[in-house]
């Protein structure tokens, strides 16, 4: 499986509502290739079967879309989470912290 396979693939399971970080899905795939890992949802075009907009920053931040930050914001707004100038204000109910495990 090449590298953007592996990010698509965990990507696609992250439910409606919840969020992982660059760092969390670098693990899943063990890599530490964040930039890498940024550019490859950056590339994405199947927005319905991999929700990109679900992966942001460990600090909380929504961080970049390929559509725009205001747009990643609305989506997210749209699952329920809040989001109060550009960081999400619940984000330890959101994150999936041991979602996926190895």
């Amino acid at each position: 499986m090449d590298f953007k396979t592996k990010v698509y693939s965990v990507v696609s399971k992250i439910p409606r509502g919840k969020v992982m970080t660059y760092k969390q899905l670098g693990r899943k795939i063990n890599s530490k290739a964040y930039r890498a890992i940024g550019n490859a949802l950056n590339s994405n075009t199947d927005f319905e079967n991999i929700p990109c907009h679900r992966v942001v920053k460990t600090n909380g931040f929504t961080g970049g879309y390929v559509k725009g930050e205001i747009e990643k914001e609305k989506l997210l707004r749209k699952e329920g989470i809040t989001i109060k100038n550009g960081k999400i204000t619940s984000f330890k109910d959101h994150n999936l912290k041991n979602y996926l495990k190895h």
